[in-house]
C-alpha cells in the first residue's frame, strides 16, 4: 500500500512536471488562504495547485467539505478524483495545515475555497405538463391571466440558467393572428390588442397553446428546452356598455337617481367616472357597486345629451379593460315660451301689392326640442294699428308665420306706417310680437344708367383675382332706400363662365365690377359685357325694364406667355418586372395654352430604365427592370414649349413594378455560430431562417427545405417548422470534435420555382457557459511540445533515481519515509 501511494505521487509529479506547473510563481505558492474557481464536468485527477511547506512541516492535510473528492498529497499537490458537480455542490470550503513528523500543525488550517463555475448540463422543465385557464373576451390587452413557470438547475446568474418562454403554437389560429402573448422572462400570458377585440366565444369558445421554454436567455441554437400546453377557455365578457339612457329634464323627484349600472367580470374592481368633455357642471356619479346616478336636474336647453365613459381598476389603480362609453340623453319638456326674432319686425310694402301677396315672414324661436309638439308654434294676429282704412287688412299663416294682404290694397297718402301684434304660442306658452309694416310707394321707375356703352377695357389674362376693373352708375326715382330704389346689377351676356361679377354700394347703388376667376386670352379674348340694373321689388303692372336699364362694356384680354399643363399632376403605370426591353410602359400629356407645340424629356432617371418619346409622351424601357431596386420608380417629366420663351412644367411619372420570381432563396442570416456539445448525449437539433427578395403575399413566403448530399443524409435531416424556418437535426450522436459543414436545398415554390444549394457551417465542440472553448496558442511560461518531451524524458530519469533510493531508504528505515518537500515558488491557480 504505502508502494502504492508512492507511485500515485510519482505520477502525479510526472503530471505536474510535465505540463509545466513546476515553475516557480506560476502554479505554485506558500500556504495561505485561496480561492479556485474550476467547471463542473472536467475529467478528474486535475491539479489545482501545489501549496510549499516551509520546515520543520513535512506533509500536508486536507480537511473540510472534500466530499471525498479533493485530495493532497505529502509533497502540497492539491487535486481532485472525481468530475465536480455544481449542482451537487457550488462550493466546497477546505482547510489545509502543514504538519510536521509527528503530527503536529505547523501553519493553518487556512481557508481554500473550490468555486464550482456552471456548463449547460441541465435542460429547463415546467412545473406542469398541462395549464389550464380562463379569460375573458375584450380583457386589456397585456394583463396577464395565467403564469407559466419552469425551472433549471443551471446557475441562474449565469446565461446557463436564463429561461425565455415562447407561444409555438396557437389552435386555432384565425387569419395568421396571434390573440395570445407570452412574456418571454416571467412566463406571463396575456391577450394581445387583437385578441382583446377578436375572442368570442360564441365563434371559438376554447383554445389551445404550446409554450415553449429555453436556456441561455433563448439566445442559442444548442439551449435545451422544454414544452407545456395550455387549455385555454374563451367567458363571455359582462363588462358592457349599458343601453343608452333617457332622462326627463327638470325632473323633481329626489336626487341623486339611479339611471343604469356597469359591472366588472369579477368582484372587486374600483369604479370611476371620466368626462373628457370637461364639462363645468358633471352632473353624474358611481358608486362601487357599479351603480351610476344622476345627481341632480338636467336641463335639455343646456345639453341635450351626455356622453361619458365607465373605469373599473384593480386595486393598484391600473386599468381592468376599456373603458365603457355611456350616453344619455335627456328628454324634452315643455319649458320654454316662444320668443320673437327682435323687439320689432319691420317689412315693406307696396301701394299696389295684389292680394294675397307674400309681405314678409316672421318667425319666432322655442328652444325647446324641434320638430316636437313643444316647439310647434301657431301665429295669430290679435291687434292692428291703426285699423284705417278698417281693421284685418293683413292675415298671417296659422304655422308658417307668412304676413299677407287680406283686403285691399294699400295707399301711402292714407296710412304710412301700420302696427300688428301677433300671438306667437306653444302648447303651454304664449308671446306677443310686434311687427311694424311700412307702406313705400309703387316701383313705377326703373333704373336708368348714366351711359350705356363704357366702351373698352383691355387686360393682361394674370390680372389679380379680386381686382376691380370697371365702375358702372346707375340710378332709380323711385322712394330712396326703399326695395324700389335698390340696384342690383347682373352680367346677363358675354360671361358665360363667370370671370366676372358686380358689387354694389346700398348707399350710393354704384356697381363695381371685379374678376371672380381668372381671364383666359386662349378661351376668350374678346368679350362684349353687357349688363343689367334692377331692383329687388318687382315693377308695376304694366311696367317693364327697357334699354336704359342694360348697358356694355367690351374687354379684351392680352396673351401672357405661360407654361405648359399636363393633364394631371402623377401619372402612374404599373408593368411586370420583366418586360422586354422596349416595351412601352406608360404616356403622358400635356398642350400649351398657346397652342405651342411641346417637347417632352425626362428628369432623375437615375437607373436609366426609361426613355420617352420627344413628341407624343410615350415612355418606354431601355433596360431592364428590377422590382427589388426600387418600385415604384419614381421620374419626374418635363414639358417644354417649343419656340417662344421656352416655358416648361413638371409632372410626377410613377411606375409600379409587379413581381416576378426572379430571387433565389438564401439564408437570413451569417449562420457562423452553429455548435453541438461534443459528445452528443442525444440527436440535436438547430433553427435556420431563409429568405429571399422577391415580393411575398400577406401570408409570406412557403420555402421547403432538404439535405442537398445523399452522403450527407445518413447523418443530418431537415424538417420544416414554418414558411421561413426549418430544424436541422443529427441522426446519431456518433460525431467527431469538428466542423461539419450541411448542403442545405431550398426552394421557394414560386413560378418558376427557384431553388438555392446553401452552406451550414456546425462546429462539434466542447463547452462551456453555452460556448465552446477553442484551442489557445502558445503563451508564455507554458512549455512548447519539444520542451515538454525534453521535460518528460529528464523527469523519467530522475523518477528512476528516486525510486531506486526509495527501495533502499524502505529497508534501512523500516518503512519510514523520510522525503524533504520540494521547493517552489508562488505560481497562479489552474483555470480550466
Amino acid at each position: 500500500m504505502i508502494l502504492q501511494a508512492h507511485l500515485h505521487s510519482l505520477c502525479l509529479l510526472m503530471l505536474y512536471l510535465a505540463t509545466g506547473y513546476g515553475q516557480e510563481g506560476k502554479f505554485s505558492g506558500p500556504l495561505k488562504p485561496m480561492t479556485f474557481s474550476i467547471y463542473e464536468g472536467q475529467e478528474p485527477n486535475q491539479i489545482i495547485f501545489q501549496f510549499k511547506a516551509n520546515p520543520p512541516a513535512v506533509t500536508f492535510e486536507l480537511t473540510g467539505e472534500t466530499d471525498n473528492i479533493f485530495k493532497i498529497e505529502r509533497e502540497g499537490l492539491l487535486y481532485y478524483t472525481r468530475t465536480l458537480d455544481r449542482e451537487t455542490r457550488s462550493t466546497h470550503n477546505l482547510q489545509v495545515a502543514t504538519l510536521d513528523a509527528n503530527g503536529a500543525i505547523v501553519e493553518g488550517p487556512v481557508p481554500i475555497t473550490i468555486e464550482v463555475k456552471d456548463v449547460n448540463d441541465n435542460r429547463p422543465t415546467f412545473l406542469q405538463s398541462k395549464y389550464e385557464a380562463s379569460v375573458r373576451q375584450n380583457s386589456r390587452p397585456g394583463k396577464p391571466f395565467l403564469y407559466v413557470n419552469a425551472t433549471d438547475l443551471d446557475d441562474p446568474a449565469t446565461p446557463n440558467g436564463q429561461l425565455s418562454y415562447q407561444i409555438v403554437i396557437q389552435l386555432p389560429m384565425i387569419n395568421d393572428v396571434m390573440y395570445f402573448q407570452i412574456n418571454n422572462k416571467t412566463g406571463a400570458i396575456s391577450l394581445t390588442r387583437e385578441g382583446s377585440q377578436e375572442l368570442n366565444p360564441a365563434k371559438n369558445p376554447s383554445y389551445n397553446l404550446v409554450i415553449s421554454v429555453k436556456d441561455m436567455g433563448g439566445q442559442s441554437e444548442n439551449s435545451f428546452s422544454d414544452t407545456t400546453s395550455v387549455d385555454i377557455i374563451v367567458t363571455e365578457n359582462i363588462w358592457k356598455a349599458p343601453e343608452p339612457v333617457e332622462m326627463v329634464e327638470n325632473s323633481t323627484d329626489p336626487h341623486p337617481i339611479k339611471i343604469t349600472q356597469v359591472q366588472w367580470n369579477d368582484p372587486g374592481a374600483q369604479y370611476s367616472l371620466v368626462d373628457k368633455e370637461k364639462l363645468p357642471r358633471f352632473p353624474f356619479s358611481i358608486d362601487q357597486e357599479g351603480d351610476i346616478y344622476v345627481t341632480q336636474p338636467l336641463d335639455r336647453e343646456e345639453k341635450d345629451a351626455y356622453v361619458f365613459y365607465a373605469v373599473a381598476k384593480d386595486e393598484y389603480g391600473k386599468p381592468l379593460s376599456y373603458p365603457l362609453e355611456i350616453h344619455v340623453k335627456v328628454e324634452d319638456i315643455n319649458d320654454n315660451p316662444p320668443t320673437c326674432p327682435s323687439p320689432v319686425t319691420v317689412f315693406e310694402v307696396q301701394e299696389n301689392e295684389r292680394l294675397g301677396n307674400s309681405i314678409g315672414t316672421l318667425t319666432a324661436h322655442d328652444r325647446d326640442e324641434e320638430n316636437t309638439a313643444n316647439s310647434l308654434l301657431n301665429y295669430r294676429i290679435v291687434e292692428q294699428t291703426p285699423k284705417l282704412p278698417m281693421d284685418g287688412l293683413f292675415l298671417i299663416q296659422t304655422y308658417a308665420g307668412m304676413l299677407q294682404l287680406a283686403k285691399q290694397s294699400l295707399k301711402k297718402q292714407d296710412t304710412p306706417q301700420y302696427n300688428l301684434t301677433i300671438e306667437v304660442s306653444d302648447k303651454d306658452f304664449k308671446t306677443l310680437c310686434f311687427v311694424q309694416i311700412n307702406v313705400i310707394d309703387i316701383n313705377d321707375q326703373i333704373p336708368i344708367f348714366e351711359k350705356s356703352d363704357y366702351g373698352n377695357l383691355t387686360l393682361a389674362e394674370d390680372t389679380n383675382v379680386g381686382s376691380t376693373i370697371l365702375t358702372i352708375q346707375a340710378t332709380d326715382a323711385d322712394e330712396p332706400f326703399t326695395g324700389s330704389s335698390k340696384i342690383l346689377y347682373h352680367i346677363i351676356k358675354g360671361d358665360s363662365e363667370g370671370r366676372l361679377g358686380v358689387d354694389t354700394d346700398p348707399h350710393t347703388n354704384t356697381g363695381y365690377v371685379i374678376i371672380k376667376k381668372p381671364l383666359d386670352f386662349e378661351t376668350a379674348a374678346v368679350s362684349n359685357i353687357v349688363f343689367k340694373a334692377e331692383n329687388p321689388e318687382p315693377l308695376v303692372f304694366g311696367v317693364t325694364y327697357n334699354e336704359s336699364s342694360f348697358a356694355k362694356f367690351t374687354l379684351f384680354v392680352t396673351d401672357v406667355n405661360e407654361a405648359p399643363e399636363f393633364s394631371q399632376y402623377v401619372f402612374q403605370a404599373k408593368v411586370s418586372e420583366d418586360v422586354a426591353i422596349g416595351t412601352k410602359v406608360g404616356n403622358v400629356t400635356a398642350k400649351d395654352p398657346e397652342g405651342l407645340d411641346i417637347s417632352y424629356s425626362l428628369r432623375g432617371d437615375t437607373r436609366g430604365w426609361l426613355k420617352i418619346d420627344h413628341v407624343t409622351g410615350e415612355i418606354f424601357s431601355v433596360a431592364p427592370l428590377d422590382r427589388e431596386a426600387g418600385s415604384p420608380y419614381r421620374v419626374q417629366v418635363v414639358a417644354t414649349e417649343v419656340g417662344g420663351s421656352s416655358l416648361s412644367s413638371v409632372s410626377q411619372f410613377h411606375l409600379i413594378l409587379t413581381d416576378v420570381n426572379d430571387n433565389p432563396p438564401r439564408l437570413a442570416k451569417d449562420y457562423t455560430d452553429l455548435f453541438f456539445c461534443h459528445p452528443l448525449s442525444a440527436p440535436g437539433s438547430l433553427i435556420f431562417e431563409a429568405t429571399d427578395d422577391d415580393q411575398h403575399s400577406f401570408r409570406g413566403p412557403h420555402f421547403t427545405f432538404s439535405v442537398a448530399s445523399e452522403s450527407l443524409q445518413n447523418d443530418w435531416q431537415v424538417s420544416k417548422i414554418n414558411g421561413t424556418h426549418a430544424r436541422l437535426s443529427t441522426r446519431h450522436t456518433d460525431f467527431e470534435e469538428r466542423e461539419y459543414v450541411v448542403l442545405i436545398r431550398i426552394n421557394d415554390g414560386g413560378r418558376p420555382p427557384l431553388e438555392s444549394i446553401v452552406s451550414l457551417p456546425v462546429t462539434f465542440c466542447s463547452c462551456g457557459e453555452g460556448s465552446c472553448f477553442r484551442p489557445a496558442g502558445h503563451q508564455p511560461g507554458i512549455p512548447t511540445v519539444g520542451m515538454a518531451v525534453g521535460i518528460l524524458l529528464t523527469t523519467l530519469l530522475v523518477i528512476g533515481i528516486i525510486l531506486a533510493v526509495v527501495f533502499i531508504r524502505m529497508k534501512k528505515d523500516k518503512g519510514k519515509d523520510n522525503v524533504e518537500s520540494a521547493q517552489a515558488s508562488e505560481v497562479k491557480p489552474l483555470r480550466s
